[in-house]
């Protein structure tokens, strides 16, 4: 999965938010994610059939590596798993800051306290099933009403509170091509060259979101204190896989490559 400059999200999407002019804040390309970002060996919250692993590890293994502009990090695609055993050894990293209000060009944030802090998904999806869907997860007394919500996207469910819904938190689909799968890694991850903004495109020194057009994901404070639903962000990156104990050549495309990431706060 290639994310080069893609998919922005505008955390906290209130609608004084919409259109707004940010400044860099940090800029993570090649070698810089192993040193912004901890590889954490922890038990999948999830609860997928994966043992992530360390960065030694993760290096040694081949499931991390950079080159001056690029990270890849993946899944192991060579070993039959034993069904007593760990699961198939995967990677999830952690920037090691924390971000509040602001824009990134990330593919998925959450908090280190969940759900108290909440937990805002930008690219999520399962096996090569489309749309993509951008999603909120929080504590109680948080939902969305669609008819305040100014974006291209589906409001597919309307309560971001975690316990209802087996978690499936208030999720916008995207209604557009290219979003997810692999028709998106086919267009370079998300937007192609010819609708990238300009400030985008260019690792500007700052951003204006008033130039980007309509989000297809707006979601904003009608309905929800962001104040008290959302504390600062850590941005996470991870592979999560299930029943993967057979067939380990199936997963040999399970890679994202990143070509750069940016904070503008």
């Amino acid at each position: 999965m290639r994310s080069t400059l893609s998919f922005l999200a505008t955390l906290f999407a209130a609608q004084g938010t919409l259109a707004a002019t940010y400044n860099i804040l940090d800029t993570f390309i090649g070698p810089s994610f192993l040193t912004g970002f901890d590889h954490q060996a922890i038990a999948d919250p999830t609860h997928g059939r994966v043992n992530y692993v360390n960065q030694a590890t993760a290096l040694a293994q081949n499931l991390t590596y950079t080159s001056s502009d690029t990270l890849i990090l993946r899944a192991d695609y060579k070993t039959v798993l034993s069904s007593s055993g760990p699961g198939r050894n995967s990677v999830r990293i952690q920037s090691k800051k924390a971000y509040g209000n602001g824009v990134s060009v990330i593919n998925s944030t959450a908090t280190t306290n969940w759900p108290s802090l909440g937990e805002i998904d930008i690219i999520e999806g399962v096996n090569d099933q489309s749309p993509n869907h951008s999603t909120l997860h929080t504590t109680d007394g948080c939902t969305m009403n669609p008819g305040n919500m100014v974006q291209t996207g589906s409001l597919a469910t309307t309560n971001c509170y975690w316990q209802v819904n087996g978690n499936s938190g208030c999720g916008v689909a995207v209604n557009k091509p290219n979003n997810y799968g692999p028709a998106f890694n086919a267009n370079g991850g998300g937007w192609n060259d010819n609708t990238v903004p300009n400030d985008v495109k260019n690792g500007a020194s700052s951003v204006n979101t008033a130039n980007w057009g309509t989000p297809y994901a707006n979601f904003v404070d009608n309905n929800c204190n962001f104040q008290t639903h959302f504390g600062n962000e850590n941005l996470i990156i991870n592979l999560t896989l299930y029943h993967v104990n057979q067939d380990p050549a199936d997963f040999k495309n399970a890679y994202w490559d990143i070509a750069s990431l940016r904070v503008y706060q």
